[in-house]
């Protein structure tokens, strides 16, 4: 399903391409190698691998891990082939598991997988940050591998040799030039690895039974909760080009490549190298399709509202992916789980129902990522769209006045707030 490379840390994608998750067949018996997030390998030996189900397959990881039975909900078998060779099976994070019910987990080993699946997405960038996150989320790392923070043990430089297992690597500032590299293990400090410390110096240490020094658990709870914040945690990515603006007096363009992720509650594009957010759309302010025309590249269109120089406008964004018709399949499924879930309580979806006894106490409302020229805003200006004439009949660039959407999948039973745009007058060709 996922066809995006691995995490910071994991085999880059030539040397998984030669992974295999059957070690070896027999007559009747097969090593089944299955991967976890932090690229650990639990070998399994399966009788009858041909008539084993997913099911069953699940289990037997969940039995060898010793997870309780929650983790059947919020896990999942995931098939992942990086350069489309032999897939490689992986146990990772149930793409349709709310994270409000994250938030009601107490093992300590479900907690680390979702923390080691979480952090490898952070240091990999396919989860964008800003710097600020990234320190905060550094900082709970350092303290689940290097323990509390103990003041006069360690500075700034003797984060440098471990960097880049707390920080993404565009914050690492590695061989900026031969300058920093004479100046030696006492140098001055770069800005990463400050904030980073200063962040460290600010993780909380109070244990849930009341003692100075909290459990693991606590840490890796707290990185989940602020990875919560993100709008794409825990999505399915995908692979995808998107058309770029026009440029220059030829007005050339191209394709510029885009992780699209996908998950309960909405639609992201991602700017694969940019590494951050080109467009966030929840599924309310959406239309959606997928066509293959003959000889050409599959596509996803994204349809939504906009503007135009300060006039209101509908925006049709096309994503070129061999992966259009399972993106399109994935919104569809994710809306009907939407509309069958029971509405949320009044906190948002990352609290626990209030009507539950037995959840978690509700946790602080957490702020909103708001920040000027954050990473997770979308980017509109960055892609090239296209708008089109109200009767459907034809395609063409102009500044539209159209009374009906060009596609007709979007949320229904009067839940989206999706609206096209009324005529106001004749069409401007544009």
């Amino acid at each position: 399903m996922d066809g995006t490379e691995g995490s910071a840390g994991q085999p880059g994608p030539a040397e998984r391409s030669h992974r295999s998750s059957v070690s070896s067949v027999g007559a009747r018996a097969a090593d089944v190698l299955v991967y976890l997030a932090d690229d650990t390998v639990v070998p399994l030996a399966v009788e009858n691998l041909p008539s084993l189900s997913a099911h069953e397959l699940h289990r037997a990881v969940r039995e060898v891990l010793q997870l309780p039975d929650i983790a059947l909900d919020v896990f999942a078998l995931w098939l992942v082939s990086p350069l489309l060779d032999e897939p490689f099976l992986q146990f990772r994070r149930n793409v349709f598991f709310p994270k409000r019910r994250e938030l009601q987990i107490h093992d300590e080993e479900v907690l680390r997988l979702l923390y080691e699946e979480a952090k490898g997405n952070v240091l990999a960038v396919r989860y964008p940050c800003d710097v600020e996150d990234c320190e905060a989320l550094g900082a709970l790392v350092c303290r689940v591998q290097l323990g509390p923070y103990q003041p006069g043990r360690l500075a700034a430089c003797d984060l440098r040799e471990k960097l880049d297992s707390f920080l993404p690597a565009h914050l690492c500032k590695r061989g900026q030039s031969l300058f920093a590299a004479l100046r030696g293990r006492g140098a001055r400090a770069g800005p990463g690895e400050q904030g980073l410390l200063n962040a460290y110096r600010q993780v909380q240490e109070v244990g849930s039974d009341g003692g100075c020094e909290a459990a693991l658990g606590t840490h890796y709870r707290a990185y989940l909760l602020k990875c919560h914040e993100l709008p794409f945690y825990g999505c399915a990515f995908f692979h995808g080009e998107v058309d770029k603006p026009a440029q220059g007096f030829l007005h050339r363009g191209g394709r510029k490549p885009v992780s699209v992720a996908i998950s309960l509650e909405g639609v992201h594009v991602i700017d694969s190298r940019e590494k951050h957010v080109l467009l966030g759309l929840r599924f309310q302010e959406l239309s959606w399709d997928h066509t293959s025309p003959e000889e050409e590249e599959p596509i996803l269109w994204l349809e939504f509202d906009g503007d135009s120089e300060g006039t209101p406008v509908n925006k049709l964004l096309k994503i070129y992916s061999k992966q259009a018709e399972l993106m399109s399949s994935l919104i569809e499924y994710c809306i009907e789980l939407s509309q069958a879930a029971e509405p949320a309580g009044p906190q948002d979806s990352a609290t626990g129902s209030p009507s539950d006894p037995s959840s978690s106490p509700a946790p602080v409302q957490r702020p909103k990522l708001r920040r000027q020229g954050s990473v997770v805003s979308s980017r509109i200006q960055h892609l090239s769209t296209i708008d089109y004439v109200e009767d459907g009949k034809g395609i063409r660039r102009v500044k539209p006045k159209r009374t009906t959407s060009f596609f007709s999948r979007q949320l229904s039973l009067g839940q989206g707030s999706y609206t096209v745009v009324q005529p106001g007058g004749s069409l401007e060709q544009g």
